[in-house]
């Protein structure tokens, strides 16, 4: 019950987040100008976007995929990717994109995957993804000053705020990982001083839960220090995915023939979206994401052009992700049922 019950609130929060985005963009503006200005442009430019979309998605299956074939369990492609669709479906439509692995998990687990080999995979995967991003903030900050100041400059403290976030993020990971016994410590004594000033009720299962996630970590830790060649190669992939997904506006900027700035200038001024939005409590950074759009690229879009350059990056970079990956996710429903129910029929 408690689990529909999250499921409907996290539904609730999701529209409420797309109507108020929704008003926010559109409201005051001239509708009939808007789709004038969409329809004017290339559509041939907007047609690699959809194609980066997927590899966005598929980049993750790779990754899955090579790291189960590390523990000697063969899983076709296919449905590798299935399960990286659903975490990304997921992942877009519940705050932090809390949802996303737990659903993973539940697909991966019917494929006879065992769970802590999943949690140790999708611990990785994780990490990876917040570390190329951590890469990408740092590397802007020191290396773009002046790029930042004139394009970033009235959000440079969200971007401060997103690097910081996610710097932090990894690092606690790190620590929980590779100083496991730490953090059980740590967080055995957080949780009965919650209790003691009731904040928390006192629960064993709750130390168990605690106890358990510490050895996956430890299986996460002892996965990385024996796999160094793995992880450089899911390093890699990773930096290519996550820069898939930032050349969609490149794609979407050029679509209204607009070439004062070159190919990486827009991707890395959609990296700084992503970097400030990845770590704050929205679905999919609804809202933040569309708000910081306004302000960065101001300048790259001009007036005129800022709202239809919005809908078409975040429609393409954002939507179609949430789209696609709902549309594989309902496919992943109906295939693990269907192949959990031929393996009932041969026992």
């Amino acid at each position: 019950m408690k689990k529909y019950k999250k499921i409907l609130i996290d539904a609730i929060l999701f529209f409420v987040i797309i109507g108020l985005t929704l008003y926010g963009v559109f409201h005051g503006e001239d509708l009939s100008g808007l789709k004038d200005a969409i329809k004017e442009s290339n559509i041939l430019w907007l047609i690699p976007a959809v194609p980066l979309v997927l590899f966005f998605i598929a980049g993750e299956s790779i990754v899955i995929w090579h790291m189960l074939d590390c523990y000697g369990i063969y899983v076709k492609e296919r449905l590798c990717f299935l399960f990286s669709a659903v975490g990304f479906f997921f992942s877009c439509v519940t705050p932090s994109a809390t949802g996303g692995q737990p659903m993973q998990i539940y697909f991966m687990k019917k494929e006879d995957i065992p769970v802590p080999i999943a949690t140790v995979i999708l611990l990785v995967v994780t990490i990876t993804y917040k570390f190329v991003l951590v890469v990408v903030g740092i590397g802007l900050w020191l290396f773009a000053g002046g790029f930042l100041a004139e394009y970033v400059a009235e959000a440079r403290w969200v971007f401060y705020l997103g690097i910081l976030l996610n710097v932090g993020c990894v690092i606690l990971m790190c620590v929980v990982v590779f100083h496991p016994s730490f953090a059980k410590k740590t967080l055995i004594l957080g949780a009965k001083l919650l209790e003691r000033i009731h904040i928390l009720k006192h629960k064993e299962e709750r130390l168990d839960k605690i106890e358990r996630s510490m050895n996956h970590y430890h299986e996460a830790a002892e996965f990385m220090s024996s796999h160094w060649g793995m992880i450089a190669r899911v390093f890699v992939i990773t930096v290519v995915q996550r820069f898939a997904m930032f050349a969609v506006t490149y794609f979407v900027y050029r679509a209204f023939s607009l070439n004062s700035m070159n190919f990486f200038e827009v991707m890395f001024l959609q990296a700084v979206i992503s970097v400030s939005v990845d770590m704050l409590p929205l679905p999919g950074g609804m809202g933040i994401s569309e708000g910081l759009f306004m302000v960065i690229f101001k300048k790259v879009f001009g007036e005129a052009l800022l709202i239809p350059g919005l809908i078409l990056s975040r429609g393409l970079g954002y939507y179609s992700e949430l789209f696609l990956s709902a549309i594989f996710t309902l496919v992943a429903v109906v295939v693990f049922q269907v192949r959990e129910h031929k393996k009932s029929k041969v026992k």
